[in-house]
C-alpha cells in the first residue's frame, strides 16, 4: 500500500502580496493624492485669471491673491486665531455634549424594541426641522452667552449621531447576540462587546456627519449676539462690506472641515483595523 504525501505548506511565512498589485495600490493613492491637489489648485489659478482679466466682478469674487493677503494680514494681528480658537472651543464642548447622550440613547434605541417605539417617532419628527430656525428659541432660553452656541452644536451632532448608532445596532446579526446570550453576559457585556463594535462603521459615520453640520451651526450661532468667533468674523466683515475678510473666515472653516473629516478618518482606522483601505 502507497501513501501519497500532500504538499506542506509554512504557515510560519505569511502570503505576501504580489509585486504588481502592491504597486497598483501604490499608484493608484498616489493618482488620488494628486488630483486632491490638483484639483483645488487649477481651481484657484482659473479664479486668479478671470479676476485679473476682469471676466469676473473682484468686488464680489475678489482675487485668491487678495484673499490670501487678507488671512496673512489677519494672522499677523492675531484676530484671525483668536476667532478660529473661539469657535473651535464651541465646537469641542458641543461636540461632546451631543455625542455621549446619542450613543447611548442610539445603542438603547437599537437593542430595546420598547425604548424604539418611545422615542424614535420624536427622533425622526424633531429631525426635519432645519436646526438653523431652532436658533431664536434657543437664545431665548439660553440667552446670547456661550450656552447657545454650545447647545446649537450639541443639536447638530446629536441627530446623525443617534440615528446611525441605532441603525448600526440593528444591523449586528441576530446570531452574535445568541452567542452572547448563551455565554451568560450581562447586557453592559452585550453593549460594550457586541452592540458598539458592531455599530462602528455606523457610528463613525454618524460622528462624521454630526462633527460637519456643528461646524456650520456654530458659524451660523455666532453671526448673532456673539463677540467672537468666525461666523462673527463673516458677519461683521459682511456689514463692513470687507470682501475679502469674508472669505478668508470661509476658507478657515472648510479648512477646519477637511481636517475634522481626516482626523476622523484616521480614528475610525484605529478602531476598525478590519476596514483598513484597500
Amino acid at each position: 500500500m502507497t501513501t501519497t504525501a500532500l504538499p506542506q505548506t509554512d504557515v510560519t511565512n505569511p502570503v505576501l502580496e504580489p509585486p504588481k498589485a502592491r504597486r497598483r495600490r501604490f499608484t493608484g493613492r498616489t493618482r488620488d493624492n494628486l488630483l486632491a491637489v490638483a484639483t483645488p489648485v487649477l481651481l484657484l489659478a482659473l479664479w486668479e485669471l478671470l479676476a485679473q482679466t476682469g471676466v469676473i466682478d473682484t468686488r464680489f469674487f475678489p482675487a485668491p491673491s487678495r484673499i490670501f493677503e487678507r488671512m496673512l494680514d489677519l494672522m499677523a494681528t492675531g484676530q484671525l486665531l483668536d476667532h478660529m480658537l473661539a469657535s473651535l472651543q464651541r465646537l469641542f464642548i458641543g461636540f461632546w455634549v451631543g455625542l455621549i447622550p446619542a450613543l447611548i440613547l442610539g445603542v438603547i434605541m437599537g437593542l430595546s424594541r420598547p425604548v424604539r417605539a418611545a422615542f424614535s417617532p420624536l427622533v425622526s419628527g424633531t429631525y426635519p426641522i432645519p436646526k438653523s430656525a431652532l436658533l431664536p428659541l434657543i437664545l431665548l432660553i439660553f440667552g446670547l452667552g456661550e450656552s447657545s452656541k454650545i447647545v446649537m452644536v450639541a443639536i447638530g451632532v446629536f441627530y446623525p449621531v443617534v440615528m446611525n448608532t441605532m441603525a448600526g445596532v440593528m444591523q449586528v446579526a441576530p446570531i452574535y447576540y445568541d452567542v452572547a446570550n448563551n455565554y451568560g453576559a450581562s447586557k453592559w457585556q452585550v453593549f460594550r462587546s457586541v452592540a458598539v463594535p458592531g455599530a462602528m462603521p455606523n457610528i463613525m459615520t454618524g460622528i462624521e456627519l454630526g462633527a460637519g453640520l456643528g461646524l456650520i451651526l456654530i458659524a451660523i450661532a455666532e453671526m448673532v449676539g456673539a463677540t467672537s468667533g468666525l461666523g462673527f468674523m463673516i458677519w461683521n466683515a459682511w456689514q463692513l462690506f470687507s470682501v475679502e475678510t469674508m472669505y478668508v473666515g470661509l476658507l478657515v472653516i472648510a479648512i477646519i472641515g477637511y481636517l475634522l473629516s481626516v482626523v476622523i478618518g484616521l480614528v475610525a482606522r484605529l478602531v476598525m483595523p478590519w476596514r483598513a483601505e484597500r
